[in-house]
């Protein structure tokens, strides 16, 4: 069979614990051209330093159009960061094989659980080379479509430095899985989406990487495979080719084989969240859960961010790490308050949740630091599934564009605004597209910071 490569032009505005944070939501799809009641299970592979709480909206969007909750699944990688050298142990950091692993035993649990004999797996950056990894290695009668999403296949640099690097197109991980004219594994059924500029790992210059002036040794193309179908989605950056309503389309299509019903996510009349609370044990981040942590949810004024009474949901994580669960409305904003131990306590301001979830993971803030010392108040806007472009985007935080926010290329997925003592208890704006947040100031005097987290 012989794959076209289209172009595509959009303009953007340790192993228990990854077996244990299975759940229900993800795709699928058996063969290109999957009719209905064909569809495959659907198994979804976040990035480096990720969590699998970042394909929430994808899933809903897959249960929008019919595809049943318990025929999905997101793995959450017990360390998700990569280590500096793959063959070198490090702390809390992850090595290829470590990802294979725990990957292979995430397939396995989902065939079981579905009786599937294959399973289509979706993947966002990192997560593309553990797919990759699997299917080349003995796991290519397991999965039947892999879409790789932003994956850096010819490395996010290629140079005869840090060859120890699994994200060098040089070292031996990824020579090894490029290796012979095609570069994907035959028996399966390979997408990749890529960016038209807007990657910030697919570029020919090290200035996104801490090198600016040094060649990298890739290109914009360098997600693209021989052998797979290549689709270029616009200027989508790096995290919107995984998670973006024009990203959901694509993989929709490739898995189910046909167009989806609606791009729009088809709220439920009854919504439960829960998650899981996890750390960073010595700076970095991980999804090891943290026992000891209180999570208080408020429902807020959206125009204000005020509280509208009590906790609607409080609770106490025991040694799995999980809050939940919490019965809400489908159109209220919320608030949630999470202590955890020796960490800021943290105001986590959402806007509401049209479906139920059990993957709202929650990750207390970083600490206060020197540049926050004069601060009466530090709130911060994130943006988890995508990064802010300017002048790509419609940006505003506290009414302005944010200056911490680099133009261009997008690189920048959070903006951090300090206020004087005199602003705290004040409401702040943050904006992105027709996404609108209200947060209040927290006192920073009392350990405090308020996050803004746009859903989409």
């Amino acid at each position: 069979m012989k794959l076209s490569r289209r172009t595509i032009l959009q303009g953007a505005g340790s192993l228990p614990f990854a077996l244990a944070s299975l759940r229900a939501d993800a795709l699928a799809q058996t063969a290109p051209t999957a009719a209905p009641g064909e569809v495959p299970p659907i198994l979804f592979v976040h990035g480096n330093g990720d969590y699998d709480a970042l394909w929430m909206t994808t899933l809903w969007r897959m249960e929008s159009n019919g595809i049943a909750r318990d025929r999905m699944a997101a793995i959450n990688f017990t360390d998700p960061n990569a280590r500096s050298d793959d063959k070198v142990e490090q702390a809390n950091r992850s090595s290829t094989e470590d990802q294979r692993r725990e990957l292979a035993a995430a397939i396995a649990e989902l065939k079981r659980r579905t009786g599937a004999p294959r399973v289509a797996l979706v993947g966002s950056s990192r997560g593309g080379y553990a797919i990759r990894n699997v299917i080349k290695n003995g796991g290519v009668g397991d999965v039947s479509h892999a879409a790789l999403c932003g994956t850096p296949n010819h490395g996010v640099f290629a140079t005869d430095d840090t060859l120890g690097s699994e994200f060098n197109g040089r070292g031996a991980f990824l020579r090894g899985l490029n290796e012979g004219e095609s570069e994907v594994t035959p028996g399966t059924a390979f997408l990749t989406l890529r960016s038209d500029g807007m990657d910030k790992y697919a570029q020919a210059d090290g200035r996104f990487i801490g090198k600016p002036g040094t060649p990298t040794g890739v290109t914009v193309d360098g997600p693209e495979l021989k052998g797979a179908t290549n689709l270029v989605l616009g200027t989508l950056d790096h995290r919107e080719v995984a998670f973006h309503p024009r990203a959901f389309r694509e993989i929709y299509k490739f898995i189910a084989g046909r167009e989806p019903a609606r791009i729009a996510i088809v709220p439920e009349q009854n919504v439960r969240l829960s998650g899981l609370v996890t750390g960073t044990p010595g700076g970095v981040s991980t999804n090891r859960p943290v026992a000891g942590a209180t999570v208080e949810i408020f429902r807020v004024d959206p125009e204000t961010g005020e509280r509208k009474g009590g906790a609607v949901h409080s609770a106490k994580t025991g040694a799995d790490g999980r809050w939940g669960p919490a019965q809400v409305e489908p159109s209220w904003s919320l608030e949630f308050v999470l202590a955890s131990p020796e960490a800021p306590t943290t105001h986590i301001y959402r806007s509401p949740f049209p479906r139920s979830s059990g993957i709202v993971h929650l990750r207390a803030a970083r600490p206060l630091g020197p540049a926050d010392k004069d601060a009466g108040a530090v709130v911060i806007m994130s943006r988890p599934r995508g990064y802010f472009g300017l002048p790509r985007d419609v940006v505003l935080f506290d009414g302005r564009e944010p200056a911490d926010v680099k133009p261009g290329v997008p690189t920048d997925a959070a903006a951090t605004l300090r206020l004087s003592a005199a602003e705290v208890g004040h409401d702040v704006v943050a904006q992105f597209g027709e996404e609108r947040i209200v947060a209040r100031a927290w006192p920073a005097s009392e350990n405090r910071i308020a996050i803004a987290e746009l859903t989409y």
